[in-house]
């Protein structure tokens, strides 16, 4: 306990008192630079009344069911062909996962001249075939999409995961499926996806958690406005503007729990409905 205290010490000043003073100012009027005023449940009330408070969670809703699934897929069709055993292998490894460990906002600003509706090179690739690209961030129908387009390009993280699990699938098993004559799909689907399946839980529930509070790429591809048009107003960022541009830091914290509870419940179900469908080796059921 010696040892460790200062570690726990460190924990309850600035992680478990945090939280517990957030819980206690969500009840409160307080604008930061003076006293808190208890309220009762009167942010709480604002929350329910607030219009942007809806459309930045179904604007993260509409990212999350977007982003992850497509996050997990990219990751681990990257993974399949990583898993290959062709020369230089691990140079292939570490290019498709450098973009993961760039940071949030030089990739965001790469991202912006990527998407640039004039001279921007997926317009321009668009273009070589003809087709008209879209205004995708000045555009209210195509800001999310680019968002979640750009969420594919940082799943390096997700592929080593995926790389580790693909080294525990039995090698016997797709030696006998050869013997069977079942195809390349056919072991993918029915060998490598169950044995995988715990991995992919894994990705899809901190995918969820992560989506839940999107933030930071899209303050910075919208200078923090969520334009155009409310289209990237995202819970996260609207919770941070609450905060810090109108200083209502007590709505924020009633926010900040809201966010917690709707992520618990969200993570709850996706436990109880898909909990059947992951293998674990050596479970019985």
């Amino acid at each position: 306990m010696l040892f460790t205290s200062p570690v726990i010490v460190g924990l309850l000043l600035f992680t478990g008192y945090p939280i517990l003073a957030s819980l206690y100012y969500s009840f409160c009027n307080f604008p930061g630079l003076r006293p808190p005023v208890w309220i009762g449940m009167g942010n709480y009330l604002q929350l329910i009344k607030d219009p942007l408070v809806t459309k930045s969670l179904l604007n993260t809703a509409a990212y999350a069911a977007g982003s992850v699934p497509a996050g997990i897929a990219v990751a681990f069709v990257l993974a399949l062909l990583l898993n290959q055993p062709v020369r230089g292998i691990a140079v292939f490894r570490t290019i498709f996962y450098l973009p993961s460990i760039v940071p949030a906002v030089a990739s965001s600003v790469l991202w912006l001249w990527v998407f640039n509706p004039q001279y921007g090179l997926l317009n321009g690739v668009l273009g070589l075939f003809g087709i008209n690209g879209p205004g995708w961030m000045a555009d209210p129908v195509w800001a999310k999409p680019a968002l979640i387009i750009m969420s594919t390009w940082g799943v390096g993280g997700t592929m080593i995961i995926f790389l580790a699990g693909l080294q525990d699938v039995p090698r016997e098993m797709y030696e006998a499926a050869e013997i069977d004559g079942a195809s390349d799909l056919q072991q993918t689907a029915h060998i490598t996806l169950p044995f995988m399946s715990p991995h992919i839980f894994f990705a899809f529930i901190m995918g969820l958690i992560g989506a839940s509070q999107y933030f930071t790429q899209a303050y910075i591809m919208t200078g923090g406005a969520g334009s155009p048009a409310n289209s990237t107003l995202f819970f996260a960022m609207y919770l941070f503007q609450n905060a810090f541009h109108f200083f209502k830091m007590g709505y924020a914290c009633a926010m900040a729990w809201l966010l917690f509870l709707l992520t618990l419940i969200a993570t709850i179900v996706v436990f109880k409905s898909t909990a059947r469908y992951v293998y674990y080796r050596g479970d019985n059921q």
